[in-house]
């Protein structure tokens, strides 16, 4: 063989161990889902998210840099429930990606088969804030729903690349039995707060209630999206005292200062509870992120003796 057939075989061979070895370049707007497809797609993939674990997901900085990360995704995961309405359409137009349009093969609205709470009934305006028509779009707060993204995640991944599709089945029932196996330490470990009185700031957190049993009495925001003005505080103040909520939630993009006032007039222990995986450095990944909220929530509820 001469040196030019022996150079069309090595570059041959060379295509073809790359394509072999081509990853699913996976793009999610949040950081729960990126984290969900990396435990799903293990080495198979490459996982990107938009967002940060510290940003509000209704208003991410659209960055132009986006455009091109999205242009070059096989796969795109959103929330859906119109949690990125505000900013993600205009950079998927952008991108110009068929793959991840919607209707795409490689879209994923993860909230495909989840049960929304608080979905609105009636007309809805702007006059009431920031309200979603799908209902509540929180939902990986409820570890139980991470499950169901990972299934929506893995027929995703199965479509789009067949050759690993048993391995992405095995990843995925992998991360389904660690987490069904920590759902049950989860619910020990907070069943002492059952029935526990929140204030959160925002609407962030029925999920994470109504999966361990706690009750949320009302939010900072008078309405979902409209920052409090002082009347609005001194009202809820008065309202609340005496009503024996223990806690109020706010998240790491939020100033500490409204929350601990409210809490310290009413009682209560504030406490940042991030709302997003990677929002505090010990919730990296979407099981440690419950790990650390369940015990930050013992913690500030006094509730730190084992059960």
């Amino acid at each position: 063989m001469n040196a030019l057939p022996r150079l069309l075989a090595a570059t041959l061979l060379a295509a073809t161990a790359a394509a072999a070895q081509a990853k699913l370049n996976v793009v999610a707007t949040l950081p729960d889902f990126a984290a969900i497809a990396r435990e799903i797609g293990g080495d198979q993939v490459k996982v990107t998210s938009l967002a940060l674990g510290t940003e509000d997901p209704h208003f991410v900085d659209a960055k132009p840099s986006f455009i091109r990360l999205l242009n070059q995704a096989d796969v795109l995961i959103e929330g859906g429930a119109e949690l990125e309405i505000g900013w993600l359409p205009p950079l998927v137009d952008s991108a110009r990606n068929r793959r991840i349009i919607k209707g795409g093969p490689g879209r994923v609205d993860a909230s495909q088969g989840i049960r929304l709470l608080e979905v609105p009934t009636g007309p809805i305006t702007r006059a009431q804030g920031d309200i979603h028509a799908a209902g509540n779009p929180h939902y990986t707060l409820d570890p139980l729903n991470g499950k169901i993204v990972a299934r929506n995640l893995c027929d995703c991944f199965c479509r789009l690349d067949e050759a690993n599709c048993a391995t992405y089945q095995r990843n995925l029932q992998t991360f389904t039995e660690r987490l069904d196996a920590k759902v049950a330490e989860w619910m020990k470990l907070m069943a002492p707060l059952k029935g526990a009185k929140l204030l959160t700031y925002h609407k962030n957190f029925v999920y994470l209630a109504e999966r361990f049993g706690l009750t949320v009495a009302g939010e900072i925001e008078p309405k979902p999206g409209i920052e409090p003005s002082p009347t609005h505080i001194k009202e809820l103040i008065q309202r609340l005292r005496g009503t024996g909520v223990k806690l109020v939630l706010y998240e790491p993009n939020r100033s500490a200062r409204t929350p601990e006032y409210v809490a310290s007039s009413i009682g209560a222990k504030a406490v940042m509870i991030p709302a997003l995986i990677g929002g505090h450095p010990r919730a990296g990944d979407y099981i440690a992120y419950f790990d650390y909220v369940t015990g930050e929530l013992r913690r500030a509820a006094g509730a730190d003796a084992p059960p």
